[in-house]
This record gives C-alpha cells, sequence and structure tokens, in this order.
C-alpha cells in the first residue's frame, strides 16, 4: 500500500503553479475591473487545484496501465512502480474530478451561467481523457493544445466571467501569457520524456516534432507568454508589467533547453518553469491591483 509520501508524490505538487496561476491572473482582472470577489475565486481555485491533481492521478493510472510508465525519469508512478492498485488511483483521480464538479456548481449557482455546466463537464472529459479511454490524445500529440485551452483560456476566461460578468480584452492576454507558459511545462515534461515515449508508442507532439523541434517550440512559448504580459499592461495599466519579473526564472530554463539538457536536468526545468508561471501571474495581478 502506498504511502502518504508516496501518494503526495504521485500527486505531483509542483504541477501546482498551473493551477493556481490562471486564477491569480483572472482574479487581477476581476480586481482591475472593480468586480473581485474572494469566495468566487476561491472556489475557482479549488476547481483548478481539484482538476490538476485529478489529471495528475488520471495519467498516473491510463500510463501504468499501459505501460508507459515502466522506465521513466522524474516523480514516481503510483501504478507504474507498483506501489498502488490501479482502481485505488483510478478512484483517487475520479474523487478529485468530484470535487472540481461540487465547487464548480456552486460557481454556476452563484453567477447564473448555467451554460457553464457545460464547459465544466467538457474540462473533466480533457482531464481524464488526456491518457485515459482507448485514443487519449496525449497520445496523438494534441496534449499542449488542450493544456492551452483548459488551463489557459478556460481558466483564466471563466475565473474572470463568474467575478465580472464579462471578459474584457485584456483577459485573452493575460489567458494567453499563463496558457503559454502551462504549455511549456508539458513540453518540458514531453522532452524529458521523448526516448521513452518513441520506445512505448507514445506520440505526443515532443516525438513529432523531434528533440530539436521541441527545444525551439519551449523557446517560442516563453517569447509568447513574455509578449502577452507586454499585452496586458497595454490594455490596463503598466503596473500589470511586474509580471515580467518572471523572466529571472525562466531565462535559466531557456537556456537549459537551448543548451541540449536532458534527462534530470530538465526537472529542474519544470520546476522553474512553474515557479515562472506562478510569479507571472502574482506579478500580474498585484500590478493590476495596484493600478486599478
Amino acid at each position: 500500500m502506498a504511502t502518504t509520501s508516496q501518494w503526495l508524490e504521485g500527486a505531483r505538487l509542483r504541477t501546482l503553479p498551473a493551477a493556481v496561476s490562471p486564477v491569480l491572473a483572472g482574479s487581477g482582472i476581476a480586481a482591475f475591473e472593480g468586480d473581485f470577489s474572494w469566495l468566487l475565486a476561491l472556489l475557482c481555485l479549488v476547481v483548478a487545484l481539484a482538476l490538476q491533481v485529478g489529471v495528475n492521478y488520471a495519467n498516473d493510472y491510463s500510463d501504468g496501465i499501459r505501460g508507459t510508465d515502466a522506465d521513466r525519469v522524474g516523480p514516481m508512478r503510483l501504478v507504474g512502480s507498483g506501489a498502488a492498485e490501479p482502481r485505488i488511483v483510478k478512484r483517487a483521480a475520479f474523487s478529485c474530478f468530484g470535487v472540481a464538479a461540487v465547487a464548480g456548481l456552486a460557481l454556476v449557482i452563484l453567477s447564473q451561467l448555467w451554460w457553464l455546466l457545460a464547459v465544466g463537464v467538457a474540462a473533466i472529459a480533457a482531464a481524464w481523457f488526456y491518457t485515459g479511454g482507448r485514443r487519449p490524445y496525449g497520445y496523438l500529440g494534441l496534449g499542449e493544445l488542450f493544456v492551452f485551452v483548459f488551463f489557459g483560456l478556460v481558466a483564466v476566461g471563466g475565473t474572470v466571467l463568474v467575478q465580472v460578468g464579462a471578459t474584457p480584452p485584456a483577459t485573452w492576454a493575460a489567458a494567453v501569457a499563463i496558457g503559454a507558459l502551462a504549455c511549456a511545462i508539458l513540453v518540458a515534461n514531453n522532452l524529458r520524456d521523448l526516448a521513452g515515449d518513441a520506445a512505448s508508442g507514445k506520440r505526443t507532439l515532443a516525438t513529432r516534432l523531434g528533440d530539436r523541434g521541441t527545444r525551439w517550440f519551449f523557446a517560442v512559448l516563453v517569447v509568447v507568454a513574455l509578449a502577452a504580459v507586454v499585452a496586458v499592461a497595454a490594455l490596463t495599466t503598466w503596473w500589470a508589467l511586474l509580471g515580467l519579473l518572471s523572466v529571472v526564472l525562466l531565462a535559466g530554463p531557456v537556456r537549459v533547453v537551448f543548451t541540449g539538457g536532458a534527462g534530470r536536468a530538465l526537472i529542474q526545468v519544470l520546476k522553474l518553469v512553474g515557479l515562472g508561471e506562478l510569479v507571472a501571474a502574482a506579478g500580474l495581478a498585484l500590478g493590476l491591483v495596484i493600478g486599478a
């Protein structure tokens, strides 16, 4: 039976900045518009965190039963290592999805935006079918696209929408910034696992682009994210340029990736990009509050 520390490692807590960041950035937009709500922001955070942990357990389960986690660098896999039974990990994933669904339902009731129920169902489906089901889209090279949509556009846009009741233009610039960095985390993860994924038949975008193409894609995503932060500032207040403080954390990962970093060197890249995304979101939020 897996220990508590193994369950925490399987939850991949280092990925949680990708859940916190869109809520921070979206709440910053809401504050700038004069409509920030602690309750709605907190519910958005619960949804995002529950989905992130849920998708981590779901990936552990689905990759584990397929055997694609047998030889990996990085955090332990509960199923792949044999530390936990597949059915228990699957149950943990769906428990997290259930928490996200309850918090999401509360958001819908409070905002009266009933069509968001469909968005919630789509988000849970996307979380499961990334590596679950007969034809997981993560094995088709579509993982980055779905991360950009759900942890960028949907997460930031939804956070703003339930609080403000609309999505001003700066919403989508912030969503691009956060979504691009969330994608960069996945790209670095798939670059680290490129050889193993190719051998096991997991056709991620990294295996399709190849080593060199994936490294360039990573750099482009970081540049796009920083440009989007500037766009937010141009649409709101120049205080939002505080989001560019993330360069301090992102410059190192770009250098490591561009100079051929592999294996365990990319684990540090994942950590720094996650923190960079969090700093970008926090900088945006702080700047928008100051400039409101």
